[in-house]
């Protein structure tokens, strides 16, 4: 007998329809799966066996063949075990064909019959709803990341806690299987993020935090250790406006696929990552042989903080090019090309020698001239041209420390940032550091005074066509964080100030 069974597999973020076709027919017990399948899956059949047989299923010593179509889409992973035993049990005709009906289905099986977690449930019940699907099975896990954009009369989630309940579910003999009691409930509270309000001193690189969260700019802190550069990117998502439901939907989307989703079904906080200088080139920007979500992508939406920047090795910097322009990484393979979002904010911290202390009031630099020059060579200018506000963090004496005044805490901050960024909305539906060009050259035009100074500062300075671009965008966030409708000199003079790098001293 002969089954067809609907399953989906993830290909970047989206999902792609895979028939699962199995026939039970005449010849050597034994069973056969086809299609392109990895070790992975082609292991399964192993497990299948094990959880049919002890969940008290007995399939017919019979040749069984299936087949994963189409052929030429590898398919990898652990999630197709509960489609294959489905359609075992239906061409083995334990389990009517039409039971399977506008159903798709996915799951790992443990060998007492258990449907485990699988990545990327969530783009794949996405994607069902939008085809129609009436019906979605998955393992207890899935059912939260599934019910976010997949449950309501759209399609009904299916999550049977293992394959006996879930063949009876198909004969029609037991209670109708659903999302475990907690699906829905409140998520517990996030970690409380730590207040600016700690930040004593550091006007300058508090305000530069302030600008660059406010018009989406990448950041980079300079300064000695211990001076508070970490300090501060730590604080940065607390005084992000808060994801929108999209923004949610497809950070969340790229967690489940890299398997950190948590149980709530959806990501509520802006992502934080600080990969490790250690980081591999495909740990920052993806890949692999299963072709999976690097830091870049998790940071989708959020903030990626590469402490101690020159650490890293020249290559991996080197990849941060091309996704800060694009705000998506392509990962080009043989068979297939993965496309991941990655629309985030970078920050980074670097000392200013390899001792850290040049320019240091604290103690004194002993680094030659030829060991700065190597170690600033790793970071290039076209990766510096992409970095919008360059932001000197100075180490405070004891005594500017002791008597320094508590800042405005992060609530005060994160109220002119959300205002900032609602001014940006309204005009024109993205942030500052994502304007197109039309959109700048309407929004940032300059008056003659902000002409001659930015004339001034390009020549002085050296300045790239894509660095003019980037001062007069943060210019414009400093515009919208005074509420002024127009750029004016005084804006322009002030971002010029956090182009540090761009100095000739340096």
């Amino acid at each position: 007998m002969f089954a067809r069974v609907a399953s989906a597999t993830v290909i970047g973020i989206e999902a792609a329809a895979i028939d699962v076709e199995v026939d039970v027919g005449v010849g050597l017990p034994g069973t056969h799966i086809v299609g392109l399948a990895d070790a992975g899956v082609r292991e399964g059949r192993v497990r299948i066996r094990g959880a049919l047989d002890n969940s008290g299923l007995k399939l017919p010593l019979r040749r069984i063949t299936v087949n994963l179509a189409p052929a030429d889409l590898r398919k990898d992973g652990a999630a197709f075990d509960v489609p294959i035993a489905v359609g075992m049990l239906c061409a083995a005709g334990l389990v009517e064909a039409r039971a399977l009906e506008q159903t798709l289905f996915v799951g790992e099986l443990a060998l007492d019959g258990r449907l485990r977690a699988v990545r990327g449930v969530l783009p794949i019940a996405a994607w069902a709803r939008a085809r129609g699907i009436r019906r979605l099975v998955v393992p207890p896990a899935n059912a939260a990341e599934a019910t976010v954009v997949g449950g309501g009369s759209a399609v009904e989630i299916q999550a049977p806690a293992n394959l006996a309940e879930l063949a009876a579910w198909l004969r029609g003999e037991g209670g109708t299987t659903g999302p475990p009691p907690d699906v829905g409930a409140p998520e517990p509270p996030a970690p409380a993020v730590p207040d600016l309000a700690d930040v004593r001193g550091q006007e300058v690189p508090r305000r530069a935090l302030e600008i660059a969260a406010a018009g989406g700019h990448n950041l980079l802190f300079v300064g000695s250790p211990g001076s508070g550069k970490t300090m501060l990117a730590q604080r940065l998502p607390g005084i992000l406006p808060p994801l929108t439901f999209d923004e949610a939907l497809e950070s969340s989307m790229v967690h489940s696929i890299a398997g950190l989703l948590g149980a709530g079904g959806l990501i509520r906080a802006r992502p934080f990552r600080a990969p490790h200088h250690t980081v591999s080139m495909v740990g920052l920007i993806g890949g692999g042989p299963q072709v999976r979500p690097g830091e870049i992508a998790l940071a989708h939406h959020g903030v990626l903080f590469l402490d101690e920047l020159l650490e890293f090795p020249r290559s991996v910097l080197e990849s941060l090019r091309q996704p800060l322009e694009d705000r998506a990484v392509t990962i080009v393979r043989a068979r297939r090309a993965v496309t991941y979002p990655s629309d985030f904010m970078l920050v980074a911290a670097l000392n200013p020698c390899p001792c850290g202390y040049l320019g240091s009031t604290v103690r004194t630099c002993t680094c030659s001239t030829t060991a700065i020059g190597t170690y600033r060579a790793k970071l290039s200018g076209p990766l510096i041209d992409r970095v919008d506000l360059h932001v000197d963090v100075p180490a405070l004496p004891y005594q500017q420390l002791a008597t320094a005044e508590t800042g405005e805490p992060t609530a005060t901050v994160c109220a002119r940032v959300a205002a900032a960024r609602e001014r940006q909305r309204a005009r024109d539906r993205t942030c500052n550091a994502r304007l197109p060009a039309p959109a700048l050259t309407r929004v940032a035009a300059l008056d003659g005074a902000g002409h001659q100074l930015l004339e001034r500062a390009a020549t002085r300075l050296g300045l790239s066509a894509r660095a003019i671009a980037r001062i007069r965008r943060v210019a414009r966030t400093i515009a919208d964080l005074e509420g002024s409708e127009t750029v004016r000199a005084v804006h322009l003079a002030e971002t010029l100030q956090y182009r540090l790098l761009d100095q000739p001293a340096m």
